[in-house]
């Protein structure tokens, strides 16, 4: 035993209440859930209770289940299903009746005519979805690994090779070898699935808030004075930056035995390492460092010499790192890690991508991060690729360096999603592309753009000086597009964080795709893509480069049941519908449903990744809804001692009347700012003929205004806390009809054709005309007698494609 510290101490709820286990000689049993059972099997009758590392938590509410059970057979049931077992008989049977010995029977049907579908043990999983592995890209595709969503409606986790963590927090092999299976039975709902085994495995943690900002890495030898320029730039650009990684450039190395990793700063780059944190954190800026331990300690740190008391080197002086060694475990964390987290630093990359060693990545991510809960004033984030076990529990994935290049752009979104198959949200993906490909605007713009809705943003690239990732570096479309959305991320971290929060809490998917209730998407490549980025909005990721001679990109996408509307425009799609239509460069196609709720920062807030003063909500027409916002202060463990805020955002719609009312659910509202200025936008809405606005019952000044098609109230310096804001405003036929036209993008495609006006009113003329498809047609082609290049009339005949499909209603 070795007492590690009290933060390790995981499993103290893995044994599970005695009145959910069934046992018999050989066999045990534990009802984890109506839905979830552990199925053990162990010659001797020895049964593991220690938490192992993919489950730490067994001590469940008891669920409503039955046994009956005779000399010979034991049968559990519950509403899901109907298990049957021969007693003490291994859980394999024979290949001729594989299901002899045990079998589970799934209640699903509710005709007496139609058998139910069932599981037995070694039973292929023929239709589990999948989820991605180690990286994004493996063998130029993703590689997809068993997942927890099937079709078949049962998923099993094999726990019977796990290692074990004993009570002081150790991990270690097993001593016993035994069957121990977690069998998860949730036919067609997939949710209760996720939250069964965030019950046994941990839910995922509430990340700090700085990390849902933009992050900036560079494989540059940044000094004092580099990275100081750096940070200004940003700053004089308006740029928002929330965090950066140093390389390994930052810490001196021992050439002499050829070891890579060092813990100590090297002073020829940063000649005072404090004060370069502390001015990095002065301008809202965390600080993560490149470590890799598993190279070994050396002298080129000072804390060698007693790390030499501890441990022995080998014939190089070389201190072997060990993960299976407690011991060194403990030397490295209070020797190394310990003397950097005094000096600041907020996190720290796990730069080790060996995929022959898995199991020692997990090992070493998990003690860290467990260490990191010892500081109550610094919530832990650990950055690092991915360990495939359990990976939710340990913040932050990287996907890998990822070559520049548009085929790297499209394989994102679906790593994404499905890894919500595996309870995983947290991918950080390099923006732009790592290495090696083609610079180019549009793929820099469109990579942004899919960051700015993806669960992180971090700008990357490798040291050349051609690899552009600072906005200011490309022409000034590209940089004026980059940095708005840039800035759109930060704006919306308030609806990010409260979307990570029900994550946590809860075990509500951030990232949903469409094929969870679309199943027929899931293999369909225009469609397969596309995902809810949390409750309000839905993504549609534009993957493929445009159109030049239409400067558009023709994309085509699924809007779902409902009435949703272009976040960026605000035009108007009815849901069920597949749709054509034409994107700029600086459109993107997210969407947000009738009566949505978006919390945002405004102004200057915007530079900042803390709870804003300036807030503003954007509120969509058609519908009635409620949106909880959560707030706490963002990077301390003290929200798990109620240091938060719940501030419920009621909209209630009608046609001609419509009400907001924010007021604070509970909490500690020293968290937050004590009054806040409210910007609401009320969008696709015409300017209302009353507006009234109270502070509790004492009515208060307000301004309002129109800003395009949209209906802007702004008040100031409202309470946070224990007050109530109610908005009221009436008028009539307030909302603006914003279907979207494909006349209207037809008409503004036309006027962006570099070629003359009069060719332009011809091609109108034609475009328009109430000649049917085939006559339209035949007109294009004769304006090559016009001396129209034969590129527009091409594009003239593409267009005429959508038109057609516009007037049919489109695809259903």
């Amino acid at each position: 035993m070795y007492n590690l510290g009290e933060q390790f101490k995981v499993g103290k709820n893995a044994i599970a209440n005695p009145k959910s286990i069934i046992k018999g000689e050989k066999y045990r049993f534990t009802i984890l859930t109506e839905r979830l059972i552990r199925l053990e099997y162990s010659e001797n009758g020895i049964f593991e209770d220690r938490a192992t590392e993919h489950v730490f938590n067994r001590r469940l509410d008891v669920p409503k289940f039955q046994v009956m059970e005779d000399a010979r057979m034991v049968t559990i049931v519950t509403d899901y299903f109907k298990l049957f077992y021969i007693k003490n008989s291994p859980f394999r049977a024979n290949r001729v009746s594989p299901a002899n010995n045990l079998k589970v029977e799934f209640l699903e049907n509710i005709d007496p005519n139609k058998p139910n579908r069932y599981w037995y043990f070694g039973m292929p999983e023929v239709k589990n979805y999948g989820a991605p592995g180690f990286e994004l890209l493996e063998n130029k595709k993703v590689k997809l690994d068993k997942g927890l969503f099937s079709l078949d409606g049962f998923v099993t986790i094999d726990d019977s090779d796990s290692m074990v963590i004993d009570e002081d927090g150790v991990i270690s092999k097993k001593e016993n070898e035994s069957t121990d299976l977690y069998l998860f039975v949730y036919l067609n709902d997939f949710s209760k699935c996720l939250e069964d085994y965030y019950k046994v495995t941990g839910f995922t943690p509430l990340i700090p808030r700085y990390a849902l900002g933009n992050w900036w890495s560079r494989n540059y030898k940044y000094g004092d004075e580099k990275l100081k320029e750096l940070v200004t730039l940003f700053k004089e650009k308006k740029i928002p930056v929330s965090t950066i990684i140093l390389n390994h450039d930052w810490h001196l190395r021992n050439d002499k035995v050829n070891v890579n990793t060092g813990f100590t700063f090297n002073n020829n780059v940063f000649k005072n390492p404090q004060e370069t944190v502390k001015f990095l954190h002065n301008n809202g800026i965390k600080v993560g460092l490149t470590i890799n331990p598993f190279e070994g300690f050396t002298n080129i740190d000072s804390v060698y010499t007693e790390t030499i008391k501890y441990l022995q080197p080998n014939s190089d002086g070389v201190v072997p790192f060990n993960v299976y060694d407690p011991k060194v475990i403990d030397v490295y964390l209070k020797f190394y890690i310990h003397q950097l987290d005094n000096m600041g630093i907020d996190y720290y990359f796990i730069d080790y991508n060996n995929k022959q060693n898995l199991k020692d990545l997990f090992m070493l991510k998990h003690y860290q991060y467990y260490d990191m809960m010892k500081y109550i004033n610094r919530r832990p984030l650990l950055y690092g690729y991915n360990a495939c076990l359990c990976p939710h529990r340990y913040s932050v994935l990287y996907s890998g360096k990822s070559v520049v290049g548009w085929n790297t752009l499209r394989e994102i979104p679906l790593f994404n999603i499905h890894s919500t198959n595996n309870g995983v949200t947290w991918w950080a993906h390099d923006i732009g592309g790592f290495h090696n490909g083609v610079e180019d605007n549009e793929l820099f713009i469109r990579f942004v753009q899919l960051g700015t809705f993806s669960p992180i943003l971090k700008l990357s690239a490798e040291a050349g000086k051609y690899y552009k990732r600072e906005p200011w570096r490309w022409g000034i479309k590209t940089y004026d597009i980059t940095k708005d959305y840039l800035q759109l991320r930060h704006r919306l971290i308030p609806y990010i964080y409260s979307e990570a929060y029900k994550l946590s809490r809860f075990g509500t998917p951030f990232l949903y795709p469409l094929y969870y209730t679309k199943p027929e998407m899931y293999d369909d490549p225009l469609y397969h893509n596309e995902y809810y980025f949390g409750s309000e909005l839905f993504v549609s990721p534009i993957l493929t480069s445009k159109d030049y001679v239409m400067d558009r990109v023709i994309h085509k996408f699924f809007i779902p049941e409902g009435t949703w509307y272009d976040f960026i425009t605000g035009k108007k799609f009815p849901g069920n519908r597949r749709y054509v239509s034409f994107f700029k460069d600086q459109d993107y196609p997210v969407f947000v449903k009738m009566g949505a709720i978006i919390p945002m920062a405004s102004g200057d807030d915007i530079f900042s990744t803390k709870p804003p003063q300036d807030m503003e909500i954007q509120i969509f027409p058609g519908k009635s809804n409620n949106y909880v916002m959560y707030e706490d202060d963002g990077e301390t463990n003290l929200y798990l001692k109620n240091n938060y805020v719940l501030t419920n955002i009621d909209y209630n719609y009608m046609p001609n009347n419509y009400t907001v009312i924010i007021r604070a659910l509970e909490g500690k509202g020293d968290v937050i700012p004590p009054t806040r200025n409210y910007k609401f936008v009320f969008r696709n809405t015409k300017q209302a003929d009353d507006v009234t606005i109270y502070k509790d019952y004492e009515k208060i000044p307000f301004e309002s205004y129109v800003d395009g098609p949209n209906f802007i109230v702004e008040v100031k310096n409202i309470p946070t806390f224990g007050h109530q804001l109610t908005v009221n405003c009436k008028g009539q036929d307030i909302e603006i009809d914003a279907v979207r036209l494909v006349n209207e993008d037809i008409e503004g495609i036309i006027s962006d054709l570099q070629i003359k006006t009069e060719q332009k009113d011809m091609i109108d003329k034609i475009m328009f005309s109430d000649l049917s498809i085939r006559k339209k047609r035949i007109a294009v082609r004769r304006l090559q007698n016009k001396k129209l290049e034969r590129k527009f009339i091409q594009l003239c005949l593409k267009l005429l494609e959508y038109v057609e499909i516009s007037d049919t209603g489109g695809e259903k």
